[in-house]
Formats: structure tokens, C-alpha cells, sequence
């Protein structure tokens, strides 16, 4: 199995792996064309690899554009999952849409910048005076109710498999569990519910290689997002990543259709879910 990688730290003790500089594929068309897959591209090489060179890529097509923008995502999950999925509303950053979202949520709410991670663009939204400032810097509006929650589950999912799931506490300001924003990392045993819920969104959504984050209200998970390039703290020097995207390259190299490298694979069976 011949690899292209455009991100040497994301590949690194990958096999009979060629790493390239992104700005420098045009240069390499013929030896992307002969790969078995190209790895871990830059968002705006996709299209180009996907469809001129005709690639294999991974992570997958859904997987760069679902994860690309927390609307686009929010209305995925609404489709396959709106049970789920926290109440939100999406709409133009117009006087009267402010007001109308206003008038609709209730306090305290979050506001998110739909192409943010790592905690930023997202706020909480207490006062007039906090959704003004949110407005103000916005361009579209996207609010979401409030969860009750000091802490939520990062499942790290891979091809078809749950790689690791672990708790990720509420900073020391409160609010955010992001480990980038002061969240920590605990490791106690999370419910099955998490993981079957992260597992079964990225099968029916395509996506191959996500971090995704699921809160629990009373034991019902709720999704909030995923992440396609998400943080190593959790995965315990990534031997394990490293080894499920192998395997999960070789099988669906075995299985798949290298004439349609665009079509998402077909799950098979499931897999046993971490509990």
C-alpha cells in the first residue's frame, strides 16, 4: 500500500509513506494519481484531488465537508439525528433576525462562529448586552440552547471503529472543556450511549476520522460537534490512531471501488463500542 501525506506529523511511523508540502501538488500529479491513498490534505486541495486527480483521500470527502463549518454540520446532524442534536437556530445576520433569535432562546444560550475549534468563536450569551457583542463580530447567526453540563466526552472515531472515548472537565473559568480553553482530561469509563451515538453519526454521515463531542443531560447524549483534525492529549501516544487508520486503509482498499473514490464505504458489521 503506497501513501501520499501532506501532514508529516499526522503520518509519522506510517509505512511506504511519501510525504509532500501541500502548496507543492501540482508538481507530484502523476505520483498522486498512482497512490493507494493521499493523506490528511489541506481543505482547499480537495476538490482538486478528489475530482481532477482522482484520488483517494482520506479523511473522507464528508469528512472535510461536513467538518468544515459548524452550520453545515449542525444541519447533518438535524437530518440524521435531530433528537440529538441541541436545539439551534441558524440565520442571517440581519436586524430583524437578531431580534427574532433573541426573542427565541432562552438565557442563558451559546453562540458559535461556524469555522472555529479549540473553544474559540463560541460564547455564552447571558445578557443584551453579550449578543450584541456576538452580532456584532458574526456572520451568520447560529444560536443553541444551553446544555447543563460541566463536562462532555470526546469519542474519537476512525473508519468504523471507536479508537478511544474519554470525559473532558469543565476549565477552572467554567464553561468551556476544551483542553485547549483549561479543560482536563479524565479517563473514568463513559457511557455506551456516547459512543454508539458518535459511532452511528459517522456512519450514516460518511465520516472516517473525527473527534466528536457528545454531552450527557441526565444520561441522554446530545451531540455537539466534531472535529476532523483533532488533539492527541487523550490518545496516549497514538500508537492505536496510527494502527486503525492502517487498518482501516487496507480494508477499504481491499473492498472499495477505485473507480468511484468519492463514494462513501459501506459499514460493515459493527464494531464492539468502548464503554
Amino acid at each position: 500500500m503506497h501513501l501520499v501525506s501532506f501532514d508529516i506529523f499526522r503520518t509519522l511511523g506510517f509505512p511506504e509513506t511519501t510525504v509532500l508540502k501541500p502548496e507543492h501538488f501540482l508538481r507530484h500529479k502523476d505520483e498522486l494519481r498512482q497512490a493507494d491513498w493521499v493523506l490528511f490534505p489541506e481543505y482547499w486541495q480537495v476538490n482538486a484531488l478528489v475530482h481532477g486527480l482522482k484520488c483517494r483521500i482520506f479523511p473522507s470527502v464528508a469528512s472535510y465537508r461536513i467538518g468544515h463549518d459548524k452550520v453545515e454540520m449542525t444541519r447533518a446532524f438535524q437530518t440524521v439525528a435531530p433528537d440529538q442534536t441541541p436545539w439551534t437556530l441558524i440565520e442571517a445576520n440581519g436586524p430583524e433576525e437578531r431580534e427574532q433569535v433573541w426573542e427565541a432562546m432562552s438565557l442563558p444560550f451559546v453562540a458559535k462562529r461556524p469555522k472555529a475549534s479549540m473553544g474559540e468563536g463560541v460564547w455564552l450569551i447571558e445578557t443584551r448586552e453579550d449578543w450584541h457583542r456576538y452580532c456584532e463580530g458574526a456572520d451568520v447567526l447560529y444560536a443553541q440552547e444551553y446544555l447543563p453540563i460541566d463536562r462532555d466526552v470526546r469519542v474519537v472515531v476512525v473508519g468504523n471503529q471507536v479508537v478511544t472515548a474519554y470525559w473532558r472537565t469543565q476549565a477552572d473559568q467554567g464553561f468551556y472543556n476544551n483542553v485547549a480553553r483549561g479543560g482536563r482530561i479524565d479517563t473514568s469509563p463513559v457511557p455506551a450511549a456516547a459512543t454508539e451515538l458518535a459511532l452511528r453519526l459517522a456512519r450514516e454521515l460518511g465520516v472516517d476520522h473525527a473527534g466528536f463531542d457528545i454531552a450527557l443531560v441526565d444520561g441522554y447524549p446530545f451531540v455537539l460537534e466534531f472535529n476532523r483534525l483533532f488533539g492527541n492529549q487523550g490518545l496516549a501516544g497514538g500508537h492505536d490512531l496510527r494502527e486503525a487508520i492502517l487498518s482501516y486503509l487496507e480494508q477499504q482498499l481491499a473492498g472499495g471501488d477505485p473507480d468511484n473514490p468519492v463514494s462513501p464505504p459501506t459499514p460493515p458489521a459493527p464494531w464492539p463500542v468502548a464503554v
